[in-house]
């Protein structure tokens, strides 16, 4: 299998590419900087270029059976922006498989309801910018025809596996507080190849 990723060279998504091509999945990442990323996902088939860019964004979908992205927010409109580009140009290319990296803040609320986790009482975070770019995400995916699935981790700390991931659709499981990065990446990667959860968004953490 041939998969597109973004954000190849961040701390979920360099886990991704490293576990698909130790899988004999080949990978085309687009990246801004290639010889950083020739070091962070060596093997990696790569297109220099910007997520903003609709040329870009279609070279690295060339050839490809299915996407992922782990791109986060960067204090700016990426994902907004990128994301209309990245469903329209799958749409044309035929490619209907993508997981995303989102952000437990995306979930529902489990006591306020209608509202998400973000707006609710649930949150902590006193800024809700990258949640609400998240969200965009969500929304554009939904409305679209792809088979996606958006991994919600709560806390994101850098790390190795810590234990078994508790997961529930479209909720953080009860008490959930942090899931690594190792173990983030190795769920979404699974998610990729067996499409357990099409048409969902996924809370996960311990």
């Amino acid at each position: 299998m041939k998969i597109a990723v973004f954000g190849a060279t961040g701390r979920v998504g360099a886990r991704v590419v490293n576990k698909a091509m130790s899988d004999g999945h080949e990978v085309k990442a687009l990246v801004r900087d290639e010889d950083k990323a020739k070091d962070i996902i060596p093997g990696a088939e790569l297109v220099t270029g910007d997520v903003k860019n609709r040329e870009d964004i279609e070279n690295t979908l060339k050839g490809c059976e299915c996407v992922f992205s782990g791109l986060g927010t960067d204090k700016t409109d990426t994902l907004s922006t990128y994301i209309p580009m990245v469903i329209d140009l799958m749409n044309e290319h035929g490619i209907k498989r993508i997981v995303t990296i989102g952000t437990a803040g995306i979930l529902n609320s489990r006591f306020e309801e209608g509202k998400f986790r973000f707006q609710s009482n649930e949150s902590k975070r006193k800024l809700t910018f990258a949640a609400e770019e998240h969200l965009k995400v969500y929304q554009a995916l939904n409305k679209s025809r792809l088979e996606w699935t958006i991994i919600c981790p709560t806390y994101l700390p850098e790390g190795d596996s810590e234990g078994e991931v508790r997961y529930e659709i479209n909720y953080l499981p009860e008490g959930g507080k942090k899931v690594t990065t190792e173990d983030t990446a190795e769920f979404a990667y699974q998610e990729l190849i067996q499409k357990r959860f099409i048409h969902q968004r996924v809370g996960i953490c311990y």
